[in-house]
């Protein structure tokens, strides 16, 4: 009998002293299957997105396709509970999900579920007023002062401007300066306080409610690039019930999704969104605030990739440019892979 005892508390001390993945990967649903448009190519940035986070031993992702936009959606229904985490790349208009799948969503993200939103998965569903407090801010698909204020930091200080207009802007896309606005939170944490973003698009006048949200860090839009001036939202975390939101403007095309801080802030944001915590160190390759950094083994699954600056210029593929009103403009060369770093230094050599 004591013996038994024995066996069964030493089983217990051994459980407790396993790492917390020990207990087996973390559960991720990668949802996509409709963009806004052929300037955002989700069918490349899928397979990026599934590549960075099983890079490391934390996650098993499942790819979960939602049907086109005139599609039969009558069997389309996501068992989200199955799974601790969403990570989404996907864009639609209100109509596309019934009222069953959006209540379904709503239950999951109430009742503790995580959710990571991917660039332009802040331009879905304007008028569902439970996803937009889920991401804070969105833009395009028709947004407006109706949709909540605009939100940037000025003087250090994050600002709620009622000014009326139309919600989403970017220029081209240029390496951009990221700073720091929560260093303590456990995905910025480790961080440096300035880095630089691999050449990608920095969403700008984004509205929305801004309820329980909190702006890790920000993106200088600057006004040569057809910028505001401000300091725009980059990385932020919001609650909804007892779910966990990460939401980040990185990530326009592979190009974009290469750069290390994506990777570094994607792959910590989905660990935190579905358990509370990161325990993942960071890397060595990480950008500062003089260099951009990026991975080629992520870079080269563009379909232009091998084409170099002038076939991700070109459009049609993952490099694309956008052609609706307030986002045009071609991409920026520096900071694409194989560009030129910022202020003249090389991209920090990749792994």
């Amino acid at each position: 009998m004591t013996k038994a005892l024995l066996a069964i508390l030493f089983g217990a001390v051994v459980l407790l002293a396993l790492p917390a993945n020990a207990a087996g990967p973390i559960r991720v649903m990668l949802l996509d299957g409709e963009s806004g448009g052929s300037f955002h190519n989700w069918q490349a940035v899928t397979p990026a997105l599934k590549k960075q986070l099983e890079q490391i031993s934390l996650f098993q992702v499942d790819v979960v396709t939602a049907p086109p936009a005139n599609g039969d959606f009558s069997n389309f229904k996501p068992d989200f509970g199955k799974y601790q985490v969403v990570v989404l790349n996907y864009d639609a208009p209100d109509a596309r999900w019934s009222a069953d799948i959006k209540a379904s969503f709503e239950k999951y993200m109430t009742d503790g579920g995580g959710l990571v939103i991917v660039h332009a998965a802040d331009n879905a569903f304007p008028q569902w007023q439970a996803f937009n407090e889920m991401i804070g801010v969105g833009g395009w698909r028709g947004r407006n002062e109706k949709s909540g204020p605009l939100w940037y930091f000025k003087g250090g200080k994050l600002v709620s401007d009622e000014t009326p207009g139309s919600a989403g802007a970017h220029g081209s896309r240029l390496p951009y300066r990221i700073t720091l606005q929560d260093a303590n939170h456990p995905i910025t944490k480790g961080l440096p306080k300035v880095f630089m973003h691999q050449g990608d698009e920095l969403y700008a006048k984004m509205r929305g409610p801004g309820k329980n949200m909190t702006v890790l860090a920000t993106a200088f839009s600057d006004s040569a690039n057809r910028g505001t001036g401000n300091e725009e939202p980059a990385l932020m975390v919001l609650t909804y019930g007892k779910g966990r939101i990460f939401h980040s403007i990185f990530g326009h095309d592979v190009c974009g999704l290469s750069s290390v801080d994506a990777v570094v802030t994607l792959q910590r944001g989905t660990e935190w969104a579905a358990t509370g915590k990161v325990t993942q160190k960071l890397p060595p390759d990480f950008p500062t605030a003089n260099t951009v950094s990026y991975r080629v083994d992520i870079a080269s699954l563009d379909p232009n990739y091998s084409k170099g600056l002038n076939g991700l210029d070109s459009g049609g593929g993952a490099g694309g440019a956008r052609g609706a009103a307030g986002r045009g403009g071609a991409p920026g060369a520096p900071g694409a892979p194989g560009g030129a770093a910022p202020r003249g230094t090389p991209p920090s050599p990749t792994k």
